[in-house]
């Protein structure tokens, strides 16, 4: 991670840039895989998941044998934990669910305000290397609560072929039964404008890369509503000479594993701890699955020597 000293307040949002893909570039490819996968459907979408994740698919539908099998490969102690996850989850969210509101403002007239659930909603899941089953249950639990008749679920498979194990658990734990080996931008495509496997929903969720980030944002110029413009995953850590090197590591590299576009600030006062946080940074790498992931990640991430805390505040604030 790049070490930054004696910064000027001048060229700060230089320094601070965050990674990304140049917007007409972006913006063709999204419209692209778009209008190929509004076009061509089930076609488009099997050859855009050969090309971006090397995988042929003869089916796109993960099918009830998979689904049932899943628990068989995700281990007693992960189960408990995402069991124990979901009626946290559950009790949360139980508890967001209102009673009809009726006033009746003058003799005779009669409001009221009342939740209907959206019917049709897709849930976006990461995958491949990173599979976010957490996701699942974060989007799921509450539109089951909510009442959402249908639930689509779409998730990229990895290079055989198939949807991580804890992501199909998760999912039957919640209880969606459609699920769909798709990722990037061509499954928000396809939940946006539906195909011969795919059903069109009425609001997409869930988290993602640029694209997927992108492509959320042009279908719902379209009619199609989305929850949020989500952007990469991004942590500030402010630390004095007195913090743990082994924890803010740690707390960086949490977050440098989930992308490329993905980008870790350290700001400090100390250069000792930020030399002792590259060490310990290297040494952690060691052991991450997701290395080169995160190796990329911190290419584009900045530790920032500040003279006293007034300017560490400002720089975060920046």
């Amino acid at each position: 991670m790049e070490i930054i000293e004696n910064i000027s307040f001048d060229n700060l949002d230089v320094i601070l840039k965050r990674p990304g893909i140049e917007a007409e570039h972006l913006d063709g490819t999204i419209k692209n895989i778009i209008q190929r996968v509004m076009t061509s459907g089930d076609e488009a979408l099997k050859e855009l998941t050969k090309k971006f994740d090397q995988v042929i698919l003869d089916d796109l539908l993960v099918s009830r044998q998979e689904i049932e099998a899943s628990s068989l490969n995700v281990s007693t102690q992960q189960k408990t934990a995402i069991r124990k996850a979901q009626a946290n989850i559950e009790l949360f969210h139980s508890r967001q669910k209102k009673e009809t509101l009726k006033v009746e403002t003058m003799p005779g007239v009669n409001c009221w305000r009342k939740s209907v659930p959206i019917q049709k909603v897709g849930l976006y899941i990461p995958g491949g290397t990173a599979p976010l089953f957490s996701t699942v249950l974060m989007l799921g639990i509450p539109a089951k609560i909510a009442g959402c008749k249908e639930i689509v679920l779409c998730t990229p498979p990895d290079i055989n072929g198939d949807i991580h194990p804890a992501i199909l658990y998760t999912a039957q734990l919640v209880g969606i039964d459609t699920i769909i080996k798709v990722g990037g931008a061509q499954a928000i495509a396809a939940l946006a404008y539906g195909t011969e496997s795919v059903p069109r929903v009425d609001k997409i969720f869930g988290p993602g890369n640029q694209y997927v980030t992108k492509a959320k944002q042009m279908v719902n110029l379209s009619g199609t509503a989305i929850d949020m413009p989500a952007g990469p995953s991004e942590v500030a850590v402010i630390a004095d000479g007195a913090a743990d090197a082994e924890f803010i590591a740690a707390d960086l590299l949490s977050q440098a594993e989930h992308g490329e576009d993905s980008q870790v600030i350290l700001i400090s006062t100390s250069h000792e701890l930020v030399t002792k946080v590259n060490s310990a940074m290297d040494e952690q790498l060691k052991l991450l699955p997701r290395k080169e992931v995160a190796i990329n990640c911190l290419s584009n991430s900045k530790a920032i020597l500040a003279s006293d805390m007034q300017e560490v505040i400002a720089i975060s604030n920046a």
